[in-house]
């Protein structure tokens, strides 16, 4: 047995700052392939609710307790926002640079990471990375206000809503919470690599299945799909498809590729993810001049 000690050396810790925002707009399949840097990300203001008491009695006493369903919505607040918020936040481009408002509002995923300090590191101590899914964000209003002698930059704030998405072996859950002074170092540097992207692959935000895959060292098998070829326009469309990336040589392909030669396109499984042990997975091309 040991007795508690209270304010230890390096045991006082604590979370500042926010930064490394990144937005993923999330597809008709549920997935999230294409993350966008958030430049400008002010704060998150975390609001969960729920998990309310509800007491059952019986006999003149309680019963039992039974508890709500936990929800998770937060406040964003941001000085800009890229580009591909704007469909989450119901707008559209009629023509480049015209855009109209209240059409439907496109779900999203976000990531961002706080700080973590302590007594003898500061905030160089660690980090958390902060993995929100199935986001949906209400309208919000907008001031604008004139240029005086004390100018300030002016805020956009969004109330963000979630639909908790499925995670196996546990309840569904709209967040992740990773601390990287707790993980292996090389485990989150391959998750930190799919998030923010990587020389040769775009950023995505992986599901909690394909996370904890990650980290337990497991495996999470996927069907390949093979890209489809229209010889009329030389054009290959490359199949969207979680835990699959597709290649012509050493070069990753996304969406629509104009060949000008024969080809051939091989997949292969991103990191947490293999193939069945019978599927094709390269694909030769011919190329009609």
């Amino acid at each position: 047995m040991t007795k508690l000690a209270w304010d230890k050396v390096a045991e006082k810790v604590f979370e500042t700052g926010i930064d490394r925002g990144v937005l993923y707009p999330v597809d008709s399949f549920g997935n999230y392939p294409e993350g966008h840097a958030w430049n400008g990300l002010v704060s998150v203001d975390e609001a969960p609710s729920g998990a309310e008491s509800n007491k059952q009695y019986a006999n003149n006493k309680v019963y039992l307790n039974l508890t709500s369903a936990e929800e998770f919505s937060a406040t964003l607040e941001a000085y800009t926002y890229p580009d591909a918020f704007m469909k989450c936040d119901g707008s559209a481009e009629l023509s480049p640079g015209v855009y109209i408002g209240q059409q439907r509002r496109q779900g999203f995923g976000l990531a961002y990471r706080t700080l973590v300090g302590n007594d003898t590191n500061g905030t160089d101590h660690g980090y958390k990375l902060h993995l929100v899914y199935d986001g949906l964000a209400a309208p919000t209003g907008k001031t604008y206000s004139t240029v005086n002698d004390s100018p300030e930059a002016a805020t956009f704030s969004w109330e963000i809503s979630t639909t908790p998405v499925e995670v196996p072996g546990h309840r569904p859950s709209a967040t992740i919470v990773i601390d990287s002074t707790k993980v292996p170092a090389g485990k989150l540097a391959d998750l930190e690599a799919i998030l923010y992207g990587t020389p040769g692959t775009d950023a995505r935000l992986p599901l909690p299945a394909e996370i904890e895959a990650l980290f337990e060292g497991t495996t999470i098998e996927v069907d390949v799909v093979a890209p489809s070829y229209n010889s009329a326009t030389d054009t290959l469309t490359i199949p969207v498809v979680t835990g699959v990336v597709y290649k012509i040589g050493d070069e990753v392909v996304t969406g629509d590729v104009i060949i000008t030669e024969d080809t051939v396109v091989k997949a292969v499984p991103a990191p947490g993810y293999k193939f069945p042990a019978v599927s094709d997975d390269d694909w030769f091309y011919n190329y009609v001049a």
